[in-house]
């Protein structure tokens, strides 16, 4: 008998699978090179690195830590994967009847004048669909594959939010170090004004070079104010990354090294792309819509619900719960469509549509992936090699640049070496130079004035 009942449950499990119409999902094929034109596979993979182990600098963890707890929209993010959980919790009870008490009584005229009652109480399944055709376990396959896809879209904006407050850090560290150039020149341009209205006072220098002086000095004064804005827009930056004011102790030191930061392995492309949150969420979209194919298809087919109840009924209330009163109902029901107007087909038209759609966002998101990538990678490269040719200009500068003197022509041309080297410092190792609330990288030096360069 055990057996027998076990053979049963097989065929009927057999059956069911058999009669479902979900499609099989395969992942669309991806033509990746090898390897990153510059440079070449390592060992490791970039998803294994925790951001407590790329982030050198204490302070820029702190922060960052910080801005993982209150930042809104990281907070929005995790909200939205809960909200996709519950919904595919409803989804998941929906293979599973809804049980629940019933009571109920009806009075009504019989046939010999009098009134006819009836009363019953007992518990009752309401509209239970028997999925054969799996409907509602394609609806299911398709909420969890948006639940897991918002999971992915939570780590994506996690590391997005870790990438940005390190430049925002850096935003307010290359603000500083151009601060301090900034002001330098400024007191070299003062003192070359003094010495030139000095010169000009006893006759020795004419009105033109006092007035070129003078620019000079008002061009740089301009442009340290345009440095204390943008520092200052730099920290309303992190202030709303961190979310909230963060305080002068958190923030980098005016003259601190540049924060460091771990290298990062590069690995094989399709290791590298198929490990990002962003091609992970990109994908379980394709898999929903491949779902809702599958939901589509099964809206053709029958649909076969169960009404059923069991309890006591009795002509009166004091009858109820007495003996020969209880009783059970059960009736099945199947539907086919016949005529729908399209509407199923049409069904099935947007599904296939919307998984096309799922399969090209995919495909492009690995392409974006894939530029990204190469071009941090070629900027690595390319931008250390600036940065040492910078190094190397800035350090024969040092030799060959003549002591500042007080003639004019030196008050124009001078620039000191100390500032210099500062502002070369702005850019760090991997190139990357982040300017105030720019993004890009911005010459270290020149502070322009009206048609020449002040620093050379």
């Amino acid at each position: 008998m055990t057996s027998s009942l076990r053979l049963t449950l097989l065929a009927g499990a057999a059956f069911l699978a058999a009669c479902s119409q979900l499609p099989t999902y395969q992942r669309p094929p991806v033509d990746l090179p090898a390897q990153f034109a510059a440079g070449g596979a390592q060992a490791g993979k970039a998803a294994d690195l925790r951001w407590q182990d790329f982030v050198g600098d204490a302070g820029l963890r702190h922060l960052v830590q910080v801005a993982l707890d209150n930042n809104r929209d990281l907070r929005v993010a995790t909200l939205q994967m809960e909200q996709a959980q519950a919904q595919f919790q409803v989804r998941r009870a929906d293979p599973f009847p809804t049980v629940g008490l019933q009571a109920a009584g009806n009075r009504q005229p019989n046939g010999n004048g009098g009134i006819a009652s009836t009363y019953s109480v007992g518990l009752a399944i309401s509209a239970w669909e028997i999925d054969f055709f799996g409907r509602i376990a394609s609806l299911r396959e398709a909420a969890l594959a948006q639940y897991l896809a918002t999971e992915e879209g939570r780590k994506a904006a996690q590391i997005s939010l870790v990438s940005a407050v390190g430049s925002a850090w850096l935003d307010v560290q290359s603000a500083d170090l151009q601060l301090a150039l900034t002001r330098q020149t400024l007191a070299t341009r003062e003192d070359s004004l003094r010495l030139t209205r000095l010169r000009f006072d006893r006759g020795t220098n004419s009105a033109l070079d006092l007035r070129q002086a003078e620019s000079l000095t008002e061009s740089a004064r301009a442009t340290l104010a345009q440095q204390q804005r943008a520092r200052q827009l730099a920290i309303n930056a992190l202030n709303v990354l961190v979310g909230r004011p963060v305080a002068a102790s958190e923030l980098p030191a005016g003259q601190a090294a540049l924060a460091g930061f771990a290298d990062v392995p590069v690995g094989v492309p399709s290791d590298v792309l198929l490990a990002r949150p962003d091609i992970r969420a990109a994908e379980q979209q394709l898999v929903a819509a491949n779902a809702q194919i599958g939901a589509a298809r099964a809206a053709f087919f029958p649909r076969i619900t169960l009404t059923a109840g069991v309890g006591t009924a009795s002509t009166s209330l004091s009858g109820l719960f007495k003996d020969g009163s209880w009783g059970f109902t059960l009736a099945p029901q199947l539907l086919l469509p016949i005529f729908d107007a399209g509407r199923n087909q049409a069904n099935l038209d947007s599904a296939q549509v919307g998984q096309k759609i799922a399969v090209a966002q995919y495909e492009k998101a690995i392409q974006t992936a894939f530029r990204e990538v190469a071009d941090a990678l070629a900027g690595e490269a390319a931008l250390a090699d600036q940065l040492k040719a910078q190094q190397a200009l800035e350090t024969a500068g040092g030799r060959t640049r003549p002591p500042v003197g007080p003639a004019p022509a030196a008050g124009r041309g001078q620039r000191p070496g100390g500032a210099g080297r500062a502002a070369l410092a702005v850019r760090g190792p991997a190139g990357r130079g982040v300017g105030p609330r720019g993004g890009g990288a911005q010459p270290p030096g020149p502070l322009q004035g009206p048609g020449r360069r002040l620093v050379r």
